[in-house]
């Protein structure tokens, strides 16, 4: 006879299963039927929308031609929107972890007075709604010549991400302990190579999640976007593009379907790719102890 313990340990993992399934199928099946309307014809796609897999004789990449060529050629003009959208991103990762890592080691290592309480000071900036800074800063942009710029915008994203990534790379540095450092100044090392040489190594997993974290909202973000890039179609971001194709009534809803995959992979793939680097980061820190 099965003993209380036994049955437990059976039932909870048939159920884990079972609940591991129904998450990855509530997470992947509007991708998938995403993807399936990309590559549809329009044509089979009216007579039977409902279809969960289609024959690869059926099968069409017409739509993403369309979205991707430029509007000279009678596209949508997506490729160029996803260059400047790379660019913003970018350049917003770069230049907020420029700032955010001096600031957090700073605020994690040096005592100063109210060093404790100041990093929640950088949160201060989302106790207000986006859209209540939306009009101080489009009048101040527009009187600086920075509207209708990547770089405007650009400078946007880095104001609203820096204080978050403060908060959270000091939450990490914190756990590393003092004695590493304290080891690395007795072999000499000044504070600025114990930073970069020791602590920073330790820190790749939180400094790589922030940077995801960073990038996602500089990719995604559309209000600030729409608000200083409206008036010039070549500086827009691909959020903007996406938002006129499921606008346009003339726009086929197998091409608004492509617009969306083309959006959403460079962030699948960037998360897969930071993912197998996180793993690596720790597994070899690991190793090293």
């Amino acid at each position: 006879m099965m003993d209380r313990d036994r049955f437990e340990n059976r039932l909870f993992g048939v159920l884990r299963w079972v609940v591991i399934v129904v998450l990855a199928l509530a997470t992947l099946f509007p991708f998938y039927y995403m993807v399936l309307l990309s590559i549809r014809p329009i044509e089979s796609l009216l007579q039977d929308p409902g279809r969960l897999w289609v024959d690869f004789s059926e099968w069409t990449l017409r739509t993403y031609g369309e979205v991707l060529a430029s509007t000279e050629d009678d596209g949508q003009g997506m490729l160029s929107l996803l260059g400047n959208s790379a660019l913003v991103s970018a350049g917003t990762v770069l230049l907020t972890l420029a700032v955010a890592i001096p600031g957090a080691y700073a605020i994690s290592r040096l005592r100063f007075f109210g060093h404790r309480q100041v990093h929640f000071l950088f949160l201060a900036v989302y106790m207000f709604p986006a859209i209540l800074l939306a009009v101080p800063l489009f009048v101040l942009f527009t009187k600086l010549g920075l509207r209708d710029s990547l770089t405007g915008l650009m400078i946007v994203y880095i104001a609203q991400t820096i204080p978050v990534s403060i908060y959270t790379l000091r939450n990490y540095l914190t756990t590393i302990p003092d004695s590493i450092e304290e080891a690395a100044a007795i072999d000499g090392c000044s504070r600025w190579q114990t930073m970069w040489r020791v602590t920073m190594p330790l820190a790749a997993p939180a400094v790589m999640a922030n940077a995801l974290y960073v990038f996602m909202i500089a990719w995604n973000e559309f209000l600030f976007a729409l608000l200083f890039l409206a008036a010039d179609r070549s500086q827009w971001t691909v959020s903007l593009g996406l938002a006129q194709l499921s606008g346009g009534i003339e726009v086929p809803k197998t091409v608004l379907m492509a617009g969306s995959v083309v959006l959403t992979i460079p962030i699948v793939a960037l998360f897969y790719a930071a993912e197998r680097m996180l793993t690596e980061g720790l597994t070899s820190g690991a190793d090293k102890g």
